[in-house]
C-alpha cells in the first residue's frame, strides 16, 4: 500500500489528539485542552514532514 506508516501512525495520533480537545473542552479544563492542542499541532507537523 504505501511505505510512510510512520506519518499515518502521527496523523491518527494527531486525530486522537483532537478527540481529546473535545473532551477536555467539554468538561471544562481549558489548560489540558491547550497542551493537547499542541501536541496535535506537533503531531500533524511530523506528519506531514515524515510524508
Amino acid at each position: 500500500m504505501t511505505e510512510n506508516w510512520t506519518a499515518i501512525a502521527m496523523a491518527f495520533v494527531a486525530l486522537f489528539l483532537v478527540g481529546g480537545i473535545v473532551s477536555f473542552l467539554k468538561q471544562g479544563l481549558k489548560k489540558g485542552a491547550a497542551l493537547l492542542a499542541a501536541l496535535a499541532v506537533l503531531a500533524t507537523t511530523a506528519a506531514v514532514l515524515w510524508w
